[in-house]
């Protein structure tokens, strides 16, 4: 069972409204973005299991990962990923990461990392907190290179969980076959005419070459993406070439 998680002592003043370091308001259209996390340093405050979940999503998006805490669940202690540090949290310490979670509960330890993470521009994430939040998290579901993500700005993770799975019901493997084919052909798009852009894309992703996709004939898939872009027609087998 984890214990309570990390203390930092008595709190810091607040600052006054002149300080730079406080933000004067919550943005309601915040900019989505996916971040590449990879081999940058990530810090979480705390070591319950809310901590552990926000471990494992940076350690899949390839993050180097510490934890702050005197306590934590096995999932944190036991991950050889993982850099526990078995104490509390000291202020100012979220300085040396790009982005920070809070995750331990206590309002006056998540209070202090996000007073710290703003005076050093560090972007937080502070669990079940949005105004004290730089950053929210949106419900995630994945098919290979295929990510659906939905958020509701941090009102409520529950409702964009459930709305994920509404809209991820309707998401399949052949969607996710169709994005590396428009992957591919948008290659051949960007070398044939120095640009990948294209008004065409918007009728040549259709239901028939879903359906296309679904028969598993991704020759004529290609085809038909490749036509529609207005690239000349190839033979059978440089298709296949260009596919392998």
């Amino acid at each position: 069972m984890p214990a309570p998680e990390a203390a930092v002592g008595p709190a810091r003043p607040r600052p006054n409204a002149a300080s730079t370091c406080e933000r004067q308001h919550v943005s309601t259209n915040p900019y989505p973005v996916n971040l590449d996390l990879a081999g940058r340093p990530a810090l979480v405050v705390g070591g319950g299991p809310v901590a552990a979940r926000k471990v494992a999503g940076l350690l899949a998006a390839g993050a180097h990962v510490s934890v702050v805490a005197p306590v934590a669940v096995d999932e944190i202690a036991d991950n050889p990923r993982v850099r526990w540090h078995e104490r509390p949290y000291r202020r100012g310490e979220v300085a040396s990461y790009r982005l920070a979670v809070t995750a331990t509960g206590d309002p006056s330890v998540d209070g202090q990392v996000h007073w710290d993470a703003e005076a050093a521009g560090v972007w937080l994430n502070s669990a079940d907190d949005p105004e004290r939040c730089s950053f929210t998290l949106p419900a995630v579901s994945r098919h290979d290179d295929l990510q659906i993500t939905v958020s509701t700005n941090g009102h409520s993770p529950a409702v964009a969980a459930w709305l994920r799975r509404t809209l991820f019901d309707n998401i399949g493997p052949e969607h996710a076959r169709v994005l590396e084919l428009a992957a591919e052909v948008r290659n051949e798009l960007r070398d044939a005419n120095g640009t990948s852009e294209s008004a065409a894309w918007e009728t040549v992703l259709d239901d028939d070459l879903l359906d296309t996709v679904r028969r598993g004939d991704l020759d004529a898939a290609r085809r038909r993406l490749r036509a529609g872009l207005g690239l000349p027609a190839v033979q059978e087998s440089a298709l296949r070439e260009l596919a392998s």
